[in-house]
């Protein structure tokens, strides 16, 4: 009777196993059309580009030159100076989107009059196409017959060059950026402040703190995630800035505006694809070169809170 037995428990262990096994394997053909979409929209093309950066590319025909590519493209001479232009622009337009989506979503999530309508107002450019925003603002920035500088001339200031001259054109460039991008965080901050309980805002007002002092112990601390959702985004975006820059200054004037975007693009202008492929790969390189230690720095903080 105990070998009988024995034998029924191995039979119908051996039955759930493999029951649980199908039951394991049949919720994954779910993941295939996903995973198919993945590999021939996302992993081919990046393996793709890896290998035509090694190639002398003419779209028809592909030769093996190794790294040249790549020594080309660093001995390009405005690559030096696109490198800092983008290192500038990417810093500089996240930290002011931090700094002035914060203060927004502050304002917009406190008892104000038509705060509906203010946040639609603040979201409305990220609806707007990024290459009219370029058009539009050069149109309004022109030196000669801009309207934002026949409106100084009118009370007796000469306004700048705002695209033309070499020391502010790129910060030109980013204060349009942050204009234009500032309602995506804008928006990802107030969904941090409203997520916070009001309980902790109550009883930091029973303990007799300010509005001061909340911001800073409460409401700071607890839209962490939302701050490091906004670095990052906005961070990659600026590194990555092509389309606005080209809109508005083309890299200009000479190559003050250029950033490693622009580099790139001109070189696919000038038809030396497997070379402005190399571009691409290196400005992989560094996005991911800057983004993983500031991921995990900000993702680290926010486990330790």
């Amino acid at each position: 009777m105990t070998e009988v037995g024995s034998a029924k428990r191995r039979r119908t262990a051996g039955s759930g196993s493999t029951s649980a096994t199908q039951r394991s394997i049949y919720p994954t053909w779910f993941y295939l059309p996903a995973g198919v979409l993945y590999l021939i929209f996302f992993a081919v093309p990046t393996f793709a580009s890896f290998w035509f950066s090694l190639t002398r590319w003419t779209l028809f025909d592909t030769e093996f030159i190794g790294l040249d590519n790549f020594v080309q493209f660093f001995a390009e001479p405005q690559l030096s100076r696109g490198f800092l232009n983008t290192l500038i622009y990417g810093f500089v337009t996240s930290g002011a989107k931090v700094v002035l989506g914060l203060a927004l979503a502050v304002l917009l999530t406190s008892q104000l009059v038509g705060r509906g309508y203010l946040r639609s107002v603040v979201f409305f450019p990220v609806l707007v196409s990024t290459i009219g925003v370029g058009i539009t603002f050069k149109a309004l920035l022109d030196p000669f017959d801009g309207v934002v500088n026949t409106m100084l001339a009118t009370f007796g200031i000469e306004g700048p060059g705002w695209f033309t001259d070499p020391n502010q054109a790129l910060l030109t460039i980013a204060a349009v950026d942050v204009w234009k991008g500032l309602g995506i965080a804008t928006l990802i901050y107030i969904a941090g402040i409203v997520a916070i309980p009001q309980e902790y805002y109550e009883a930091a007002r029973v303990d007799g703190a300010g509005a001061w002092r909340q911001f800073r112990s409460i409401t700071l601390p607890l839209v962490q995630p939302a701050t490091a959702t906004v670095i990052i985004l906005s961070l990659i975006g600026g590194l990555r800035s092509f389309d606005l820059i080209w809109a508005t200054t083309g890299g200009g004037p000479g190559f003050t505006s250029d950033v490693i975007g622009s580099v790139i693009y001109k070189q696919y202008q000038a038809g030396f694809y497997g070379l402005s492929t190399a571009g691409n790969v290196i400005l992989f390189l560094v996005v991911t070169a800057i983004m993983v230690p500031v991921s995990l720095l900000l993702n680290r903080k926010e486990v330790d809170r």
